[in-house]
């Protein structure tokens, strides 16, 4: 069966990693490409850069929020002290500030254009892809014979691929990645890719109702801008971090390009409610590995982060970013965002 990116946005959620193994094409006329896979983080909900990777500490209050900005192990770069653990891996990934779209500000369009929308067509691939369901293992503790999953007696269409084999992870690292449904997809990623998955997509929410989220609106049914310093912005953090580590440590960094990126950021002012609205016009991206050169800023937004003040950086360009990676061609005149791997 073959799948759009688009399809794969849809099917990976946190019930359903979208996942391709090695050694099939990469599209029907790329041909083969370099021995890089793709781990794509989807912040649902939309993180306010202010208050994560974008931080202004000499805006007003109204503009710059309750978090302090942090120093982390990259000189110069500062981001917001609700990710600590990240604040000392800065050297692994690189931080993109002026990220953009046109379309409305709706969560479902920024995925769309990311996917597969009218933006970004022209540099779509089409990848060939096994689709999983993964319920029974995004929460490792639930897991009582392992042996059960290694065999893929829960998962779909993924039997045909020999020698793809999982093991259950020590107490001790599933506590690095969070004992989360978010930390326990993050590090089954890791286990995919090892095992020779070429693209793999974590959800790390269902949607923006009834669970604490990126979506920061400040009032029911949505969440408040306390949650980012109190649960999801730790929980972000350790499995990230613990991400980063392990990729680096096992040697498959430079052959992974992890992406982190929700569909918008939010609105510069804090509304009546004490949280921040949806904003397209400006927001934050990440990318590691897979080539890209970490430590680095790319992109600057202006002083309360409405707007991109140079290098603006559209949805089609970070497209064309991860089809590089892969070894896509570049299609449609879109090309990536090459400082990323200067």
């Amino acid at each position: 069966m073959i799948y759009s990116r688009r399809d794969l946005l849809r099917a990976g959620s946190l019930a359903g990693l979208g996942m391709r193994l090695r050694g099939s094409p990469v599209s029907d006329s790329a041909g083969s490409g370099p021995d890089v896979s793709c781990i794509l983080l989807l912040l649902v909900g939309g993180p306010s850069q202010l208050d994560t990777w974008d931080p202004k500490p000499d805006a007003p209050a109204e503009i710059r929020g309750p978090y302090r900005a942090i120093p982390t192990n990259v000189s110069g770069l500062r981001i917001s002290e609700i990710f600590p653990r990240m604040a000392r891996h800065a050297d692994k990934y690189a931080v993109v500030r002026s990220v953009y779209h046109t379309g409305p500000a709706v969560h479902e369009t920024g995925w769309e254009i990311l996917g597969e929308g009218p933006e970004t067509a022209p540099s779509r691939s089409r990848l060939r892809t096994a689709l999983a369901d993964w319920e029974a293992v995004t929460d490792w503790g639930a897991v009582t014979n392992w042996e059960a999953v290694t065999d893929w007696g829960a998962v779909t269409e993924a039997r045909k691929y020999d020698g793809l084999r999982l093991r259950r992870p020590p107490e001790a690292v599933q506590d690095r990645y969070g004992r989360n449904r978010f930390g326990a997809s993050c590090l089954l990623a890791r286990q995919l890719v090892e095992a020779g998955v070429r693209f793999v997509t974590v959800r790390m929410f269902e949607s923006v109702f009834q669970e604490t989220t990126w979506d920061i609106h400040g009032s029911a049914p949505f969440s408040p801008l306390s949650c980012y310093g109190d649960r999801v912005g730790p929980m972000f953090d350790a499995a990230y971090s613990a991400l980063l580590e392990d990729l680096h440590q096992r040697g498959l960094l430079d052959r992974t390009l992890v992406v982190a990126t929700g569909e918008f950021g939010r609105t510069p002012w804090i509304n009546p409610a004490g949280g921040r609205d949806h904003w397209p016009q400006c927001w934050t991206m990440l990318f590691a590995g897979g080539g890209v050169r970490g430590g680095q800023v790319i992109g600057e937004s202006d002083a309360i982060a409405a707007a991109p003040k140079n290098r603006p950086v559209a949805l089609a360009e970070v497209n064309a970013t991860i089809d590089r990676a892969l070894g896509i061609p570049p299609r449609g005149g879109v090309r990536p965002v090459e400082e990323l791997f200067v």
